[in-house]
């Protein structure tokens, strides 16, 4: 069992099968305290899948998924999940158009869409203590509707992080933002990372451009299996990008950003 003091996420032969397809294969996966994580790979490789395996929307086939000290199978998983934030665009379109933010920040800590009855006085409080965070005060009242695609992700990230989770899981959170938002986005989320009590973020993602500064390990996916994995530095190769994506790439750094060419 994994240490709830050290490890975060452990994946151990991780199999995950459907209709004898097997869409991960053999994952082994293990995220310490204190580290932030990139996963990459192309379509079809398997990183959705990991991640719903990982908040327990799929059950293993074979292997095992420990979670903050917890076993798949062993624990209660729904009670577990609050514990995980997920932002993901799936997620964005499942929000009600006539929800207020306050009270889509409200519902991250009941882990639901859509409030049941009121809201409590103090969960009010402490959405807009969260609002104000991550600088969106002003939006407390606008109906999701009329949120922009950067206004909805962040507000997203404060529903998030009304549970306090310990990982949060960002599923190519810059999808269908323009590269104006996409930029302000990514600059959020790096000064949130810098953040002494942050939680664990796993960012998914098949565009190298996005990564900043914060993450510290990556992990590559081809085929529904580990590639590789470790220090982002030794991950983000030309070689190793070019075998994720089946294709000659020359990959550059540059202020802390990476950059991807295809090669002729």
């Amino acid at each position: 069992m994994c240490k709830p003091d050290s490890t975060i996420i452990k994946m151990s032969n991780l199999t995950i099968q459907r209709d004898k397809i097997k869409i991960l294969e053999s994952v082994n996966w293990q995220v310490n305290q204190g580290e932030h994580w990139v996963v990459i790979g192309g379509n079809g490789s398997g990183k959705t899948t990991l991640l719903n395996a990982l908040i327990g929307y799929f059950a293993p086939s074979k292997g095992e998924i420990d979670l903050l000290g917890e076993r798949y199978g062993q624990a209660h998983w729904p009670t577990l999940r609050k514990k995980i934030g997920l932002v993901s665009s799936s997620l964005r379109q499942m929000m009600a158009d006539d929800e207020p933010a306050l009270i889509s920040v409200i519902t991250g800590k009941y882990a639901m869409i859509d409030l049941w009855g009121k809201p409590k006085p103090f969960d009010c409080k402490e959405a807009r203590n969260i609002l104000r965070r991550i600088g969106c005060s002003y939006l407390a009242d606008r109906l999701w509707s009329v949120l922009s695609q950067g206004e909805r992700q962040r507000v997203l990230i404060g529903r998030s992080l009304m549970a306090k989770p310990s990982v949060l899981l960002l599923d190519e959170p810059c999808a269908g933002l323009d590269p104006a938002a996409r930029e302000n986005f990514l600059q959020f989320i790096n000064d949130l990372g810098q953040e002494k009590n942050s939680p664990t973020f796993v960012f998914v993602t098949h565009h190298v451009e996005e990564i900043t500064s914060i993450y510290t390990h990556a992990l590559l996916l081809k085929g529904g299996q580990v590639l590789d994995s470790g220090p982002i530095k030794k991950m983000l190769t030309s070689a190793k990008i070019s075998e994720v994506f089946g294709k000659n790439f020359s990959l550059t750094r540059i202020d802390n950003r990476y950059r991807l060419k295809l090669k002729s």
